[in-house]
């Protein structure tokens, strides 16, 4: 008998059970990853949805956690980093987690000769002055949703920019400086989601950073998503990044590369393997995808 009809047999019959793992903030899950429960219902799976921080949560009862909303844990990295590791059936890996959870792994990236947004790196006790002209992002290389993270001109906001690196500092946090790239205020950001490696949809997210960073009690900044039909040079580069990552593409049950537009083509701005939206409400049957794509993890267990 195969793998396959072993797991037919036994784990659907007797449903697979499946934690969708989130936040105590959104318990019920963001709005568009609620339809992968009955997605993964009409399959034979059982799926919840389920807290990371729950203390009475028995991982090991489920046959896969699959993370979703854990956008809390920007602030508490190591906490977040312990407790992937306790899960036995994860997806994402542990492993995979703590590189892409510190957005130093960029510096991984580049040295695979993949082109990434120009990045000079902070780390606390050092200083930082702002030279030279032009606009930078300012953020903590421990970040999500854009929290923590400004737009400065250095022709009149220089002092705003050092002040949010020595706040991050402060906090013992490593900090990011990178020039902003002006081609996403008309282009906008592309997002290409790969299911095990194989390309599922894209999205255009248009500009978010306005300006300096004013504070926000959000888990995220409010984005604006539209389909998008990815060009063939960030299809092309997208594969790039996927065959420069530590674990194999096949293994990742979800894989999210965010480019931008620059002068010379597209670059990497980030790569999510954590708990990247998946955007499924924007691309028809992505949904169906992703629930294939879990069912299939599931069997390779």
């Amino acid at each position: 008998m195969s793998q396959d009809q072993t797991f037919s047999s036994t784990a659907t019959r007797a449903a697979a059970r499946v934690a969708l793992v989130t936040c105590a903030d959104l318990p019920d899950l963001d709005e568009d990853d609620r339809a992968l429960v009955p997605a993964l219902a009409e399959r034979g799976i059982a799926a919840e949805p389920v807290a990371w921080t729950d203390p009475g949560v028995d991982w090991s009862a489920y046959d896969l956690a699959v993370i979703r909303n854990t956008w809390d844990y920007a602030r508490r990295r190591e906490e977040f980093v312990a407790w992937a590791r306790g899960v036995p059936r994860l997806a994402n890996a542990a492993a995979v987690i703590e590189w892409n959870t510190d957005k130093r792994y960029l510096r991984d990236l580049a040295f695979a000769g993949i082109p990434v947004v120009p990045t000079a790196w902070v780390e606390p006790g050092e200083q930082w002055r702002p030279v030279g002209t032009g606009e930078i992002v300012v953020k903590p290389a421990v970040s999500g949703g854009s929290i923590d993270t400004g737009r400065y001109d250095l022709a009149t906001q220089a002092d705003r920019a050092a002040e949010l690196v020595r706040t991050l500092l402060a906090d013992g946090r490593v900090v990011m400086i990178q020039p902003y790239l002006a081609g996403v205020d008309t282009a906008g950001e592309t997002a290409l989601l790969f299911f095990h490696g194989t390309f599922s949809h894209a999205i255009r997210k248009g500009a978010i950073l306005t300006g300096p960073y004013e504070g926000t009690e959000k888990l995220y900044q409010n984005e604006n998503i539209s389909p998008r039909e990815p060009s063939a040079a960030e299809l092309a580069l997208a594969k790039e990044v996927l065959a420069a990552l530590p674990a194999p593409a096949e293994e990742l049950l979800y894989a999210r590369v965010d480019l931008l537009p620059s002068p010379e083509g597209p670059v990497v701005i980030e790569v999510e393997l954590t708990e990247p939206s998946l955007f499924l409400g924007h691309a028809p049957g992505s949904a169906g995808r992703l629930s294939d794509a879990i069912e299939r993890h599931l069997r390779l267990r």
